[in-house]
């Protein structure tokens, strides 16, 4: 007998998203809003630093160090831990003209990093230093330390807006080869912590579980994915 085919489901639509982008080497690109816009336009701008120098200030997960390894890729600059500046390595740690210090914290080595600062003046040469603190909060006891940092340009990356997560979340899962409904991604933006790695933790373990369970990425299952990780340590940020 014969009869009507049924109806097929309509496939999830993909989200197509207009956002600008950088690519780093070998990395994600590096979507830009209003949110990184002046950081960005910083990297963009060199070497035509006045400064020698600048400073990227933000909050955990809001890109500092990604940013720092699109700058590495253009300008060939080595990044170190502040963790790992040495007042007697510190002309090797700038061998390569360009150095970029991430993670500045109170109590970091303060002669190596003034001396770091006078070798970037005298090469030419550039230092980036990436912070979440303001300059008070690095609480610098050394006057000529302090006075280099207030007057190099600061660039504050500001938590990822909806627009940046947005982006990022369909990026990640284009990667991952995942096509998802834009209602998936909706669902997932008003729920997950306002983080970029908070993004990349949850597409990774809702890939993991999809692969895994070989399930459709539904809304019902990224809710029993983002149920799972409300523990405040499987959020993990950088």
């Amino acid at each position: 007998m014969g009869g009507q085919a049924p109806a097929m489901a309509p496939k999830p639509q993909q989200l197509l998203l207009d956002l600008p982008h950088r690519t780093a080497s070998g990395r994600d690109d590096f979507l830009v809003t209003p949110s990184n816009i002046a950081a960005v336009r910083l990297v963009d701008e060199w070497p035509h630093w006045p400064a020698k120098g600048a400073i990227l200030r933000g909050p955990e997960g809001s890109g500092k160090s990604h940013l720092a390894q699109v700058w590495q890729a253009r300008s060939g600059a080595r990044i170190i831990p502040a963790s790992g500046l040495n007042a007697e390595e510190a002309e090797a740690q700038f061998a390569a003209g360009a150095l970029c210090v991430e993670d500045l914290e109170p109590g970091f080595d303060e002669r190596a990093l003034f001396h770091i600062l006078n070798l970037a003046r005298q090469k030419p040469g550039h230092v980036l230093l990436t912070t979440r603190h303001d300059l008070p909060g690095l609480k610098v006891a050394l006057p000529d330390l302090a006075s280099r940092l207030k007057a190099l340009p600061l660039l504050s990356l500001l938590p990822p807006d909806d627009e940046l997560l947005r982006g990022v979340l369909v990026k990640l899962f284009a990667d991952r080869q995942i096509h998802v409904d834009e209602s998936v991604i909706s669902f997932i933006l008003l729920r997950m912590p306002r983080q970029l790695a908070a993004a990349r933790h949850l597409v990774a373990e809702i890939d993991r579980q999809a692969m895994q369970e070989k399930a459709e990425v539904t809304r019902v299952f990224v809710s029993r994915v983002m149920a799972g990780l409300e523990a405040p340590d499987l959020f993990t940020t950088q």
